[in-house]
């Protein structure tokens, strides 16, 4: 199948608004037991914080159908260091696209954005049971530099 990734259109909004909202769940560490109504909200609000920046927001299409997308700030400092560096606000790929190469497309055409900005680094954050999403981030080159680390109370 014929994977093809484009720019974000307007019209493509609804369809990143409902397949985020279909997936976020799985942003939740096993640790955390948060009601869904409120990831729910959390992630209509990095929608609305990623629209407040530049960002590169890009969909994947499978065989002509949108498959999965990338939200990605193009500049967000790192926190630390201060270097510059794209930050991937979020990525989903419709369940039945999986392992066939949307998420390795979509995040390979970020980072060429990325690069075309002049930013020097794209980092991301992911939780540890997603082991999936680990392991194409980990192929594509990724790796861990720090770990958010949580303890219940």
């Amino acid at each position: 199948m014929t994977i093809a990734i484009r720019a974000a259109v307007p019209a493509d909004r609804a369809f990143i608004e409902t397949l985020g909202k279909r997936t976020v769940m799985s942003s939740v560490s096993a640790r955390r037991h948060p009601q869904p109504e409120t990831v729910l909200a959390n992630y209509e609000r990095l929608l609305e914080i990623v629209d407040t920046r530049a960002h590169v927001a890009l969909v994947g299409e499978l065989a002509g159908e949108r498959a999965g997308f990338i939200l990605v700030v193009d500049s967000m400092p790192d926190e630390v260091t201060g270097d510059d560096q794209a930050f991937v606000a979020y990525m989903a790929v419709e369940r039945a696209a999986r392992g066939k190469g949307v998420g390795r497309a979509l995040l390979a055409a970020a980072e060429d954005e990325a690069r075309k900005r002049g930013v020097p680094y794209m980092a991301l954050m992911v939780t540890e049971e997603n082991a999936a999403a680990r392991s194409l981030y980990e192929r594509s080159g990724y790796a861990t530099e720090r770990r958010l680390m949580c303890k219940t109370l």
